[in-house]
């Protein structure tokens, strides 16, 4: 209570008295000004500390981030802080992450043609890069019309080797995505196996002489069961809910750069996942090329 007081205290368009506020908040005006006289405890420093760093965070990560990424964050810092006090303190300054939006599937399946087999059977933690690769197609709303996103995903590190922008939905969609996931990883991928689920994209003769010749062995989870292609899924869903519903687009150039901009300015090389121990996928690749050298 006398918080407020002493912030609404400081507006100079507040018309209430110190006294007023005190009535109507049923304090007494001494204990608001023995208050106000007090000089701040420890915590109360801490929290104004913690504050000023919460909202950079906050702030830096395009005000996105919910209180578990900041406080991983506050600790990769050195700070020595409980979540829920991270919590508390963005609660008490209106500082919240964003929420997500129910995703519209666009996958259309091709019934004449067979797919293949589940290799991974929800198995989404591999132990190296380059093993298990996954991807998916969603859409992007603009004024002039759809633009659909294809990407490919390293499950061991999350991060995006691939991706193709389209205003269609053809097989070129998904197999430009592959073409630039095989040439991030310098050619080199015999042997990965590449999930994603039955659309008629992934299961076009296309797609499957491009997954042939690079070497890549394809695996498709059951058709309508989002749990079998759940990383794709959360990726799409922090896209949109992170940049591509913040805003309205009037183009598709507009969001294509805005989301080539996010993924490789800051999903790959600094977002922090929960699933990889709050690292960047790029860090998470980095910490297994470093601890592979020394051994």
């Amino acid at each position: 209570m006398y918080t407020f007081i002493a912030e609404e205290q400081a507006n100079p368009d507040c018309a209430w008295s110190v006294a007023q506020m005190c009535r109507v908040l049923e304090v007494s005006r001494s204990g608001f000004y023995d208050w106000q006289s007090r000089p701040p405890s420890d915590r109360e420093v801490t929290d104004r500390q913690l504050a000023a760093e919460i909202e950079a965070i906050w702030e830096c990560s395009a005000r996105t981030y919910g209180a578990p990424r900041v406080h991983a964050w506050l600790r990769r810092q050195g700070w020595r802080v409980a979540r829920r006090r991270v919590a508390r303190i963005m609660r008490e300054h209106g500082w919240a992450g964003v929420m997500g939006r129910i995703r519209v599937r666009t996958t259309r399946r091709d019934t004449t043609a067979a797919p293949a087999p589940d290799l991974l059977a929800r198995g989404f933690n591999p132990d190296a890069p380059d093993r298990l690769w996954a991807g998916d197609v969603t859409y992007l709303r603009t004024a002039q019309g759809w633009l659909y996103l294809a990407t490919v995903i390293d499950l061991y590190s999350r991060r995006v080797v691939g991706w193709a922008l389209a205003d269609h939905l053809r097989a070129e969609l998904v197999c430009d995505a592959l073409t630039m996931a095989v040439a991030t990883r310098g050619g080199h991928v015999d042997g990965v196996v590449f999930h994603s689920d039955r659309g008629c994209q992934y299961t076009s003769r296309q797609f499957r002489r491009l997954c042939a010749r690079t070497g890549v062995a394809q695996s498709m989870g059951a058709t309508g069961v989002c749990w079998d292609n759940s990383p794709s899924e959360a990726f799409f869903a922090t896209l949109k809910r992170e940049l591509v519903h913040r805003y309205t687009w009037a183009t598709r150039r507009a969001v294509r750069l805005a989301a080539v901009r996010w993924i490789e300015g800051w999903y790959n090389p600094r977002r922090l996942h929960s699933s990889i121990s709050y690292l960047s996928p790029i860090e998470k690749e980095d910490s297994y090329l470093q601890i592979s050298r020394a051994a």
